[in-house]
């Protein structure tokens, strides 16, 4: 480096290098350009399987979308399955946007009422009904997979709805020797049963009977 106050020696040195005081080019931001192939990974994986299906998604369809090297893919992950997963934990997350608890204003009906249609519309939802379906489906064949899925995507998920049940038992709402995450499944299962198997319409109505069946019981008061 040139001493301060003194001509900096414009002449290059023996291996090439840039002058001291001349200006240097940045080197690249490898960290930025993996974020931003792993972004248009995630995008080309998701559109793919809502466009083609996921069987007729391959990993070398995806780094195409995507414009890179197949096997940047297989750096990262070992399976379009795994792929298409973090994509969707990303996308779930993104829609999230950091909201960490059900909502709780005193009336728990209400509330799961909203939480219900909140996921109706979010199973309905053409962005997400895709890759949602065939994560299901390969969970079914791939007990790793269904771990995973299981692990980083519902059990967040699922802990919330326990968090708000444990409040309701609190403002007497709920009895005390209700087990929350047993109950939780009473709202969520019917919901999924009917969406996996497309028994019938998946509607805000079907979520606020099932809401009130829960809550209410079947049996005559």
């Amino acid at each position: 480096m040139a001493n301060k106050g003194h001509a900096p020696d414009t002449a290059p040195d023996s291996a090439g290098e840039k002058a001291p005081g001349s200006p240097r080019e940045k080197a690249p931001d490898s960290t930025r350009r993996s974020e931003r192939s792993r972004r248009a990974i995630y995008d080309a994986a998701l559109s793919l399987v809502g466009e083609a299906g996921y069987a007729k998604t391959t990993i070398e369809g995806i780094a195409a979308r995507a414009g890179v090297g197949k096997q940047t893919i297989y750096r990262w992950w070992p399976s379009k399955a795994a792929v298409l997963l973090e994509a969707f934990v990303d996308l779930s997350h993104q829609a999230i946007q950091g909201e960490v608890s059900l909502p709780d204003t005193g009336d728990l009906e209400a509330d799961l009422k909203l939480v219900l249609r909140a996921t109706v519309d979010e199973l309905n939802d053409t962005a997400t009904e895709a890759p949602y379906r065939a994560l299901a489906a390969e969970g079914i064949i791939d007990p790793e997979l269904a771990a995973a899925f299981v692990q980083s995507l519902l059990e967040p998920q699922l802990r919330l709805y326990v968090d708000r049940l444990r409040s309701a038992q609190d403002a007497g709402e709920v009895r005390a020797d209700v087990d929350p995450r047993t109950a939780l499944e009473l709202l969520v299962g019917p919901l999924s049963h009917r969406w996996l198997l497309r028994t019938l319409p998946l509607t805000h109505a079907y979520a606020d009977t099932v809401v009130e069946y829960a809550l209410r019981g079947l049996a005559p008061r």
